[in-house]
């Protein structure tokens, strides 16, 4: 019998993690799950959390020293940062046009929208915003009783610990200065940038750093370094090759987790979840798998001609069912680094540069997502945004995504700072609380995809592309 490739044996795992959790929570066995399966799917992301960060150290630092030419360097860094956002703002501007043509937000209960309205009048009065399209519910004799139960329901759901945090992260960032994002990149100390998975930026400066003087020191000098990062680099390489090969049961352990947190004992919470915020999730879907399999293949088609449709997602397909599931462009990264490689033929010089600076820099369905979520939201209160506020929602969605720390929801923390530079309120995001972890799975999938993309561009641009049809599973040792 013909071996089953890799990304069929990852999508088996989810598939049984998923009826196994439902089964779990019909039989009253959610807690076991919880307490005895999902715990392997964290060690999952822990392992290739731990293999991502020096990975990525090694691969800038080998990447721009194989350059060869500080020039060149310049040249493809430009290239890459320039295409990066132009596919975000792409992807921000699909997801207005969806919102803005669908109205997710106006096709809930018109009751439950009121109730919302006078809930963001509350909140507006008291943060000292004006409300320029007010509506008078002082005649309404159940205003008063409602805005109480409302103003309570607020309270409540910014005492969650969840919410609480990312306000608190929010809150640091708006009183530091407009120059911080610039200062925040310079690490002060390169060892606890190491120790921190959301310092990702820092580790990339130094790594850019390490390489740029390799290239202006003596060869003789430079070459035993440069040995060593790539000797250790393959280390790393082949850590992913080893845990990959439990990847299936993993994937098992961790989507079994996430349903039966979603779910509990009761099937139906899942199903009602869905139901109240199925127009808002449809619509970022929707979003999604159009950058997935219409835009960015387009983009490759009009600049590089030599990968197929069909070879381009076949060569991806192992890194983005492993996105799907861990949702976390970092985790993923050695993943995408080796399909990349293997399957596109990227050299590894693109690669090891481009690659890491997109799973930190490059958020396409991040940005999607916030922009599709603001409007929504906006839309749930009964808020019509203008043109201007529209665009700023462009323009902070885009700056966001460039600080959002490749890693679970880390989108929510970027949302409430979208949302107020609007002048809405940001404990909203507990909203689209419940959907949100399966939407970020798909989100994920985006930014590994745009990632392979736009890394395709760049060696294609720079000569550095040797496609060829090839089996995804010969990408991992899966037999040693």
């Amino acid at each position: 019998m013909k071996k089953l490739a890799l990304h069929w044996k990852i999508i088996i795992g989810m598939v049984l993690g998923i009826i196994w959790a439902l089964m779990s929570s019909s039989l009253g066995w959610s807690q076991f799950t919880i307490n005895w399966i999902d715990p392997f799917g964290t060690i999952f992301i822990n392992l290739l959390k731990l293999i991502a960060v020096p990975l990525v150290l090694f691969s800038i630092i080998g990447g721009v020293a194989n350059i060869g030419d500080p020039k060149s360097l310049g040249r493809m860094g430009g290239k890459t940062l320039g295409i990066y956002l132009l596919t975000t703002i792409m992807a921000i501007a699909l997801g207005l046009l969806l919102v803005n043509v669908i109205k997710p937000g106006e096709l809930i209960d018109e009751q439950s929208r009121i109730d919302n309205r006078i809930s963001y009048e509350i909140w507006a009065d008291s943060e000292g915003y004006e409300i320029k399209d007010g509506i008078n519910y002082l005649q309404d004799p159940d205003f008063f009783e409602r805005a109480q139960e409302i103003s309570e329901l607020s309270k409540s759901q910014l005492k969650e610990a969840a919410v609480a945090d990312k306000m608190e992260t929010v809150k640091d960032r708006k009183e530091s200065s407009p120059l911080q994002p610039l200062v925040d990149i310079v690490p002060s100390n390169f060892f606890h940038s190491l120790s921190d998975n959301g310092l990702m930026l820092q580790i990339i400066f130094f790594a850019i750093f390490f390489g740029m003087c390799l290239l202006f020191i003596p060869s003789e000098k430079s070459l035993p370094v440069l040995n060593l990062v790539n000797g250790v680099n393959e280390v790393f390489l082949k850590m992913v090759d080893i845990v990959m090969q439990g990847a299936p049961f993993f994937v098992f352990a961790l989507l079994a987790g996430v349903v039966s947190k979603m779910a509990g004992d009761d099937i139906g919470k899942v199903v009602e979840i869905f139901k109240g915020l199925s127009w808002y999730s449809l619509t970022v879907l929707a979003g999604l798998l159009l950058m997935i399999f219409v835009i960015y293949p387009m983009i490759l088609k009009l600049f590089v001609k030599q990968i197929p449709y069909k070879g381009f997602f076949k060569s991806m397909s192992p890194a983005q069912t492993l996105a799907f599931s861990t949702s976390s462009s970092a985790a993923t990264l050695p993943v995408t680094m080796e399909c990349v490689e293997e399957n596109l033929g990227v050299d590894k010089k693109i690669s090891s540069f481009v690659l890491p600076i997109g799973a930190t820099v490059n958020m396409d369905g991040t940005s999607m997502y916030q922009a599709v979520a603001v409007i929504f939201l906006a839309q749930l209160h009964m808020i019509d945004l203008t043109l201007g506020q529209q665009v700023t929602v462009v323009l902070t969605a885009t700056l966001a995504s460039i600080g959002s720390a490749a890693i679970p929801s880390a989108g929510l923390v970027m949302l409430i700072i979208v949302l107020s530079s609007v002048g809405l309120n940001p404990a909203w995001i507990a909203i689209i609380f419940p959907v949100d972890r399966i939407l970020d799975m798909f989100r994920t999938v985006v930014n590994v995809t745009g990632d392979a993309t736009v890394c395709s561009i760049i060696a294609d641009g720079e000569d550095l592309l040797t496609y060829e049809e090839h089996d995804p599973t010969e990408t991992f040792d899966l037999d040693s």
